[in-house]
């Protein structure tokens, strides 16, 4: 996405490749604020704090904290320790997990002190796919859109979207706006209708329900 005249991923590597740097999103709109984040406690609260939001991105800032977690200590107590803080940052969001998983498949099998490289290494790579996945989502979106606004090309393009699925939810471009954006650049005009998006209090009942596959917290 363009912010500030300048192409943006939502999260990147800092400088010197040992952190992760994320957009404080508790600051938007009124002020564009980075932050570097240096250890699996900063993604950790930074997760559970909602500096950043969104599952895909709370996936790609997990696994970086992961990966700082094993920069500090590569044993396995220091790993499983890691994963459980993280994990429990954000109960609600299936991307955490996922990416989790995907750091500690990578490096379980690996020495201690070979750990923290692969650990960065497969977070980019989580990262780099974010991307690519919400870039075809836009291409075939886009593809719709145009057949669709050749129905009625005298007026826009009227879509709703529902839930956080923008650039901020995401490394770059979105899910379900991605299509929005290309679209809007081809020359479409469109008209979107945002509804609720709930980062607080998702799955959360009180009293509490024992439900079969529901995931409840109390507040």
């Amino acid at each position: 996405m363009i912010l500030q005249g300048t192409h943006q991923r939502s999260i990147t590597r800092t400088a010197d490749g040992a952190g992760a740097r994320i957009l404080d999103q508790r600051e938007l709109p009124w002020t564009v604020k980075w932050v570097e984040l240096r250890s699996a406690r900063d993604a950790e609260r930074a997760i559970r704090e909602m500096w950043t939001r969104g599952a895909p991105l709370i996936g790609a800032t997990a696994a970086y904290g992961l990966a700082m977690a094993l920069a500090e200590d590569g044993s396995d107590g220091a790993l499983d320790a890691a994963y459980t803080l993280l994990l429990d940052s954000r109960p609600t969001a299936v991307n955490l997990k996922w990416a989790l998983d995907q750091v500690m498949e990578t490096v379980r099998p690996l020495p201690a002190t070979d750990r923290a490289q692969a650990a960065f290494a497969r977070a980019d790579a989580i990262c780099d796919e974010d991307v690519a996945l919400n870039q075809a989502i836009g291409e075939h979106g886009l593809a719709l859109f145009r057949a669709l606004h050749a129905k009625h090309p005298d007026r826009p393009l009227n879509i709703l979207t529902h839930c956080n699925a923008g650039w901020l939810a995401t490394v770059d471009y979105g899910t379900a706006t991605a299509p929005i954006y290309l679209a809007h650049d081809a020359g479409i005009p469109v008209h979107v209708w945002v509804d609720e998006t709930r980062p607080r209090n998702q799955a959360r009942c009180s009293p509490p329900l024992n439900l079969p596959g529901m995931a409840c917290r109390t507040p």
